[in-house]
């Protein structure tokens, strides 16, 4: 709900609260409403996305001259961690968090499927900011490209999976309770206008190979729901990706709404799949 000492919502965003049309938890949308109420979000953010969208071109730029390439992730990880325990909100914090969660449960999820390979589950479920110097943003995207890479050439499934034949072995549902974050009256910074300020850090500190594998791998999206898809016998998933065409090779342009979009079909597709969890169980017989 929202607080009682801010102004009352929009028509649109309290109708935003009860639309579940595309699957989305109920948290994930009361803390996207409270990151979207942030005075940062629009003040601050328009002014930060326009000239570190030029800085980030720039530095693209340089780190694609034939230079010797440098690398710096503990530095990376210690600087967004510092900041995100400081200056980001709570709410966009624990949205962060969120998406190490969710992506690695879609992946385990197809993981848990494809028992035709053995590839390792993916670990990366961070609860508290200290947590991500570890279960980095770079070890975030590496372990997506690895397991597409072990799970192989994709098989088209003759027919989806029964309800009762879909493995759940390594799916770890989401709760409010599952994440530590300690307020500070520092942390006033929104979810859009802290990535405006990261991503020109990520361009700096990774190499240029590096860098470009991780604004590219949004485009998997649509190549994870197509699999999932199959798996459970719903073709629209391939409709929630935003970003497609993973052949299709892009550069920094667009980022910031690319990242955002990323970061809801993540949302989206772990709510479909924890609805179709919850379900199964619910149909199973009592001994």
């Amino acid at each position: 709900m929202a607080d009682s000492r801010r102004r009352p919502r929009s028509p649109f965003l309290r109708a935003l609260e009860f639309d579940d049309s595309l699957p989305i938890q109920p948290e994930a949308v009361r803390l996207w409403l409270n990151d979207i109420e942030s005075p940062t979000r629009w003040s601050l953010r328009p002014l930060l996305q326009f000239l570190l969208a030029m800085l980030l071109h720039l530095i693209w730029f340089v780190k694609r001259l034939p230079l010797p390439q440098f690398r710096a992730h503990g530095l990376l990880q210690r600087l967004i961690c510092w900041f995100c325990t400081h200056f980001v909100s709570p709410s966009a914090n624990q949205l962060i968090l969120r998406h190490f969660a969710t992506e690695s449960n879609i992946l385990n999820f197809l993981i848990d499927n494809c028992p035709e390979v053995s590839v390792e589950p993916l670990t990366l479920y961070p609860s508290r900011i200290e947590d991500m110097l570890d279960a980095s943003f770079v070890k975030h995207d590496q372990e997506l490209f690895r397991a597409i890479e072990e799970m192989g050439l994709w098989r088209q499934r003759p027919a989806p999976l029964a309800p009762q034949a879909i493995s759940w072995a390594h799916w770890r549902p989401l709760a409010e309770s599952d994440f530590e974050l300690p307020r500070r009256r520092t942390q006033v910074l929104d979810f859009e206008s802290a990535h405006a300020l990261f991503m020109c850090l990520f361009c700096l500190l990774l190499t240029r190979e590096e860098y470009r594998d991780a604004i590219n791998g949004f485009n998997l999206d649509q190549s994870i729901a197509i699999r999932v898809g199959q798996l459970i016998g719903d073709p629209t998933l391939a409709e929630m990706a935003y970003n497609k065409y993973p052949h299709y090779l892009v550069g920094p342009w667009n980022l910031s709404q690319r990242f955002l979009m990323h970061g809801f079909f993540t949302e989206y597709l772990y709510a479909r799949l924890e609805r179709l969890r919850l379900a199964s169980v619910a149909s199973k017989p009592r001994p």
